[in-house]
């Protein structure tokens, strides 16, 4: 088991890992909308967080050896479900290849983010 890291992502705000590395495979931690640099929430509306989380998650992944095209799975929680449709064309972007995906609305995330997705690649 091998802990990845890398300061082109937010470091975790608490007692865990940007992501795990476990026999080929990468477990990403939920990545929100943060500034890797400042530690702020980067917009005010679902597309500018959501490139925000794409971009902090694809550097997690390059950080592990591998890219979005190697993605399995995503989770995808949304602060509100309304927000779907515009989510899914930024995640489009960066998510091509179709992997299993779970996506719910839920109650809150951290730092008040509309956004946090977590992905499992190979590696």
């Amino acid at each position: 088991m091998e802990k990845i890291s890398t300061n082109k992502a937010p470091k975790a705000i608490g007692p865990y890992s940007q992501a795990i590395s476990v026999n080929g495979t990468v477990y990403t931690s939920g990545q929100i909308a943060l500034d890797p640099e400042k530690g702020v929430i980067v917009g005010d509306e679902i597309k500018s967080q959501t490139e925000r989380v794409m971009k902090n998650l694809q550097a997690v992944l390059e950080e592990a050896g591998t890219s979005f095209d190697k993605v399995i799975k995503t989770t995808c929680f949304l602060a509100d479900i309304n927000d779907f449709v515009p989510f899914n064309e930024v995640y489009g972007e960066y998510i091509t290849s179709a992997p299993a995906r779970s996506c719910v609305e839920v109650k809150g995330l951290p730092k008040g983010a509309l956004v946090e997705v977590e992905v499992i690649a190979q590696i």
